[in-house]
């Protein structure tokens, strides 16, 4: 389908442009910027006087809850909702049930992503048969069935050595290893930050060292195998300066944070909500403005959802007996722009960390718009004023703190492959 959009001010951070201009598609791909031939005759014309062009979101964590947990969500109800919040590519990690360590486990969600055709799946394959760690798990074959690295999810690995024998082989055939920095013993039950706020409520601290002693033995073993890494969520200061050092050193690490990590402190469990319960937690004043600084200095890469839908029941109940986590994909685009509205950060770099950065750290070739690229884009609103509630969320967790915030700006077209797929 050739379709035109209008007069929108087109926002390309990977080529610096910022303007407005007139923006042709036309079989999947984009044709033509601004100079838009006479003989190209649209099928549809979107105005986008007064809104932006961007270009689709990629979201590095999302569960999915398919296979295993359909009472939860299902890739139909969570590619519907990230359509409408402009993502367009995202990011399943290994640990559905049956665990994605087999190509048939990948091949399923790729299927049935396709089907609903609302937004591009990708996955990761586990990096340890089961998630046990302690086997390495058959990373040829989910290299040929289309995964994009290799990761444990929250698992911990049984010992060093198991770590370095899958990071070795995991370089071999150059798969990125995603990792999630959590030494599981300093961790223990801990639910909230280690500190005062966690002493007042009686409830069990993870401390700081939980993430950066985890970080450092990473980044060792990183140094010996060569492999490249990205460390997924990073929740303290500390760490993303652990990593910047790596960074400057020459070896091949990216980072994210997810976005309620960049709002949220430790003070704001202080009611015993559970919606506050996360996986990391949420930490102090002095690590969130922390991983602020480390996005704008482009340290941490990649801002992302960390998506995880929830039944009701798995929020009802004392704070640590709840699940962790949060249903994210509908906040992901509006909680970064406030960074933005709120001068935390510029607007190319908040861009940037939702598009083409992470979709470089997936090997995909993706998160931009240029001529002849895959027509993966969303028009946003800047001046629209919505507030979450309810009624207007499409995912099926409705397990958010951000339940009753007003925000300004929303997305009101999503194109996958140059097709719309949602329209406000």
């Amino acid at each position: 389908m050739k379709i035109l959009i209008k007069n929108g001010r087109l926002i390309n951070p990977k080529n610096q442009f910022d303007n407005v201009v007139d923006v042709a598609i036309d079989a999947e791909k984009i044709f033509a910027i601004d100079n838009i031939p006479s003989d190209f005759i649209p099928q549809q014309t979107i105005d986008a006087s007064g809104k932006w062009i961007i270009p689709g979101i990629v979201d590095l964590c999302a569960r999915l809850r398919e296979p295993g947990f359909e009472y939860k969500a299902t890739i139909v109800s969570e590619t519907t909702a990230a359509a409408s919040a402009g993502i367009t590519t995202m990011c399943c990690p290994p640990d559905t049930r049956p665990v994605i360590d087999n190509p048939s486990v990948a091949d399923l969600i790729h299927h049935r992503a396709l089907q609903h055709n609302k937004a591009r799946v990708v996955t990761i394959g586990a990096l340890t048969q089961g998630l046990q760690g302690e086997q390495v798990s058959e990373m040829v074959a989910l290299k040929e069935a289309g995964t994009v690295g290799v990761g444990n999810a929250l698992m911990p690995i049984k010992s060093t050595l198991v770590m370095r024998r899958a990071m070795e082989y995991a370089a071999t055939h150059e798969l990125t290893v995603f990792l999630y920095a959590e030494d599981p013993w300093l961790r223990g039950e801990s639910v909230v930050h280690e500190g005062p706020v966690a002493t007042r409520m009686g409830l069990e601290g993870n401390p700081e060292i939980c993430e950066t002693i985890a970080v450092s033995r990473d980044l060792a073993l990183i140094e010996k195998t060569g492999v490249r890494a990205h460390f997924c969520r990073l929740s303290s200061l500390k760490a993303a300066r652990m990593v910047a050092r790596a960074q400057y050193d020459g070896l091949p690490v990216s980072a994210d944070v997810s976005a309620h990590q960049l709002h949220l402190l430790d003070m704001d469990v202080g009611d015993y909500s559970s919606q506050y319960h996360v996986r990391p937690p949420l930490r102090s004043i002095r690590d969130r403005d922390g991983l602020r600084k480390a996005v704008n200095e482009k340290t941490i890469n990649a801002i992302c959802s960390d998506h995880q839908p929830h039944d009701l029941d798995a929020k009802i109940g004392p704070f640590s007996a709840t699940s962790p986590g949060i249903s994210s994909l509908e906040t992901l685009l509006p909680l970064t722009m406030r960074l933005v509205k709120d001068k935390v950060m510029s607007l190319d770099v908040a861009i940037a960390a939702l598009t083409y950065q992470p979709a470089n750290i997936l090997g995909l070739d993706l998160g931009y718009i240029e001529e002849n690229a895959v027509a993966d884009l969303c028009i946003y609103d800047p001046d629209h004023v919505w507030t979450l509630n309810p009624d207007n969320i499409q995912s099926r967790g409705l397990n958010t703190p951000f339940m009753g915030w007003e925000f300004e700006g929303r997305v009101t077209h999503t194109f996958l492959h140059g097709q719309c797929v949602f329209e406000l």
